[in-house]
């Protein structure tokens, strides 16, 4: 079996990646990084997400971009927005203080030292723009030019980056993903946890909520009672 990397947040998005990556007939090694994110409990869904794709290997790499990458991730004093309009959230020009300058960037370039260690020819990541916070790493434009800069970067080059959800809305990915065996109860999306439960509130819920509804499944997400 061909060896790929997987991005895997314990998200919804890198969940159904995932299981794209392994349907695709790849060994898959996931990398989860503990960046600095304030919702840790997104690592413990990685974990749980790989075991049970069948991920031949995990790791948590920890690279803490708080020191450097202001964002509402990741630092406290700034509040993570909650209760916009699904107008609002990915507008035009729109870029969310949830947004973790550079996080994409450091991620693949992680990514990519680990595929060329392992002799990968791809990367799997888990962006996509619709129905999306509209951070400017999540774009194909970015998509392709960090597979140009793989090229040049690397000993042998070759190295594809995969994001197979990149012009899917959460709907759309949300029944990729039960084709493919996901249990989404086991992930987690939410920007602003209350405990292990989702706020229900954020960005990131409420584009959670929008898809499962559109795809006209239950939602097994545990939301905070407020919600």
């Amino acid at each position: 079996m061909p060896h790929a990397v997987v991005l895997l947040s314990g998200g919804l998005d890198s969940t159904t990646t995932l299981a794209v990556a392994r349907s695709a007939g790849h060994a898959c090694h996931a990398l989860t990084v503990r960046y600095g994110q304030l919702h840790e409990v997104e690592l413990a869904a990685a974990a749980r997400v790989a075991a049970a794709l069948g991920a031949v290997e995990h790791r948590v790499v920890e690279v803490d971009l708080s020191v450097l990458a202001r964002s509402a991730l990741t630092d406290r004093s700034i509040a993570v927005p909650k209760d916009r309009s699904l107008a609002e959230i990915g507008a035009p020009g729109d870029v969310p203080v949830t947004y973790v300058p550079a996080r994409n960037t450091i991620l693949l370039g992680l990514a990519l030292a680990w595929a060329e260690t392992l002799g990968a020819a791809d990367i799997y990541l888990g962006v996509n723009v619709l129905d999306a916070s509209g951070y400017p790493d999540c774009r194909p434009e970015f998509v392709r030019a960090f597979e140009g800069l793989a090229q040049v970067a690397t000993r042998s080059g070759g190295i594809r980056i995969q994001a197979p959800l990149i012009e899917l809305d959460k709907a759309a990915i949300i029944k990729l993903g039960l084709s493919l065996g996901v249990d989404y109860g086991l992930t987690h999306s939410c920007y602003a946890p209350v405990g292990e439960a989702a706020c229900g509130r954020c960005d990131a819920c409420l584009l959670r909520k929008k898809g499962f509804a559109e795809a006209g499944v239950p939602d097994p997400t545990r939301y905070a009672p407020s919600s």
